[in-house]
């Protein structure tokens, strides 16, 4: 069985009570969990808050939302205390969506699940996306990820990677969409590590997986979504909804 989790805090420097913000007649919540009960393997979908506000609006659209403690330190942590909430199986997958990226389509979470019916070994997944435009890899809020020949992580970016000493040469370069899935008892193993070293210098999570020395399954998607990180980048996206 598959479930997926949206971790989503009220509670934000950048954009303060976000998860409740309008796009297009509605919450953000909203509409990511909308796209996430499209997955055709996506059994159940919650919503993680520690918001009262929250709890409030998904319950009044018809969704499912449990609360979560107010001091976790990651969205990892919030969807690893979901899972044992809901008393979940070690080997149940859970797939751990972005809250604020309201136009992400639902085949990725498909996308996602799909190597862990191929490799019973596998703990962990990840998505990323072509960058096609040189602005977008050189923008520290893109993540940057590199892989190895098995399609595993070597090593997650704000800077732009594999960096080409010699501009002529042609180098793919992959945006990281922070969608993952794990395996119940992966995911508890991750939320009891230490924060690592490489993890608070680039304040991505997912490199204490890769500090501890586990691994992540890296997979490529055509889907890109934008995220909403501040105001300024709602327009934008209500203009792409009202263009469908």
């Amino acid at each position: 069985m598959c479930i997926a989790v949206i971790p989503s805090r009220f509670g934000s420097k950048r954009f303060n009570g976000k998860p409740l913000a309008t796009i297009a007649g509605k919450p953000m919540i909203q509409r990511v969990y909308e796209q996430a009960v499209k997955a055709k393997n996506i059994e159940r979908v919650i919503i993680a808050t520690d918001d009262d506000r929250i709890l409030k609006v998904v319950e009044g659209f018809g969704g499912e939302a449990v609360m979560t403690s107010s001091n976790l330190r990651s969205g990892t942590d919030r969807v690893a205390e979901t899972a044992n909430l809901l008393n979940l199986g070690p080997d149940e997958i859970i797939v751990n969506i972005q809250g604020d990226q309201p136009l992400f389509n639902s085949e990725c979470l498909d996308q996602l699940v799909e190597p862990f019916q191929t490799d019973p070994e596998l703990t962990m997944s990840t998505l990323a996306v072509q960058i096609k435009e040189n602005k977008d890899a050189s923008d520290p809020g893109n993540v940057k990820v590199i892989f190895d020949k098995n399609g595993f992580a070597l090593y997650f970016s704000r800077s732009e990677i594999p960096h080409a000493r010699d501009k002529s040469t042609e180098v793919d370069i992959y945006k990281h969409l922070g969608f993952y899935a794990y395996k119940k008892s992966f995911i508890d193993t991750i939320s009891a590590l230490p924060d690592s070293t490489l993890e608070s210098i680039e304040k991505l999570e997912q490199l204490r997986v890769l500090e501890y020395g586990y691994k992540i399954k890296v997979i490529i998607t055509e889907h890109d979504s934008p995220s909403v990180d501040r105001p300024e980048d709602i327009p934008p996206i209500e203009k792409n909804i009202r263009a469908k």
